[in-house]
């Protein structure tokens, strides 16, 4: 009868099932402390905040058994030195490679915060003032707001819902957003953004007006640079556009479009939850 040796105790089998649950505790953890610190609103839509919430509990204590049980095989080395090791399965990575990645990415996703989408995000994925079908909701479109108390993005809806930009001539607004600097626009102009989240960071998207400046284009530019927040009030107007060489634009001779012409312009802090729903 030939006696099979007992596995070493620091090997593959001694150590993985620890590692498995090392790995599903890290990402409970990590769920969690984007629940407590509020990161967890630069990463997802706040209908799944709960979901979430309950996923990082269920892994903490999914984890936390795992770990107690690959503990308790370990210190009883080696009379239960047999782990298990008799489910055989296909793998894409060689033993143990799957769990160090689980464990890597949970341990930077502690120590690297989120951080907010930017210009760069914004102009790479192309800023509109227009929201998918999904985002219009025209029952939302309803004159019970004043102008001057509607987001960003409801003026985004309103002119969804009707987008004759002459209807909404001097109207006056008070909106709020970061700076984007188009090359596609004038230089006495910026982009007033948003990013719309609809359900995770992956799928957000940015969404502007124009805001047309006064006073002189450089010296606007160092005063407001780009992705600082501001806070804008002025009054709505229609104008033609004449836009850059570089403007991809098929109208050479511009496009006539909705602009907020700025008649007060005030720096803001970046706020605590910057995308909008």
């Amino acid at each position: 009868m030939t006696v099979q040796p007992l596995p070493k105790r620091f090997s593959w089998n001694t150590i993985l099932p620890g590692l498995d649950g090392l790995g599903i505790f890290a990402w409970g953890v990590l769920l969690l402390k984007y629940s407590l610190t509020g990161e967890l609103q630069l990463l997802i839509h706040p209908n799944y905040f709960g979901l979430v919430t309950a996923t990082g509990i269920i892994l903490l204590v999914l984890g936390g058994l795992r770990l107690g049980f690959s503990l308790q095989q370990w210190l009883s080395y080696p009379a239960k030195a047999a782990f298990p090791d008799s489910v055989t399965h296909l793998t894409l990575f060689p033993k143990g490679v799957s769990t160090t990645l689980l464990c890597l990415t949970a341990l930077l996703g502690l120590i690297i915060p989120p951080t907010v989408f930017t210009s760069q995000m914004a102009l790479q994925r192309g800023i509109s003032n227009t929201l998918p079908a999904t985002q219009l909701e025209a029952a939302s479109f309803a004159t019970k707001t004043k102008p001057e108390e509607r987001s960003l993005v409801d003026w985004i809806r309103t002119i969804n819902a009707y987008p004759e930009p002459d209807a909404y001539s001097g109207q006056r607004a008070n909106v709020s957003g970061f700076v984007v600097y188009s090359p596609q626009l004038p230089d006495d102009y910026l982009l007033i953004s948003r990013f719309v989240l609809t359900c995770c960071a992956v799928d957000v998207y940015p969404v502007g007006l124009p805001v047309k400046l006064d006073g002189d284009a450089q010296a606007l530019r160092e005063k407001y640079p780009q992705d600082s927040w501001l806070e804008i009030q002025g009054a709505m107007a229609t104008e033609t556009l004449a836009f850059n060489q570089q403007s991809s634009d098929t109208n050479p001779e511009g496009k006539r479009q909705l602009i907020l012409v700025a008649e007060a312009v005030k720096p803001i802090p970046t706020p605590s939850d910057p995308y909008s729903y």
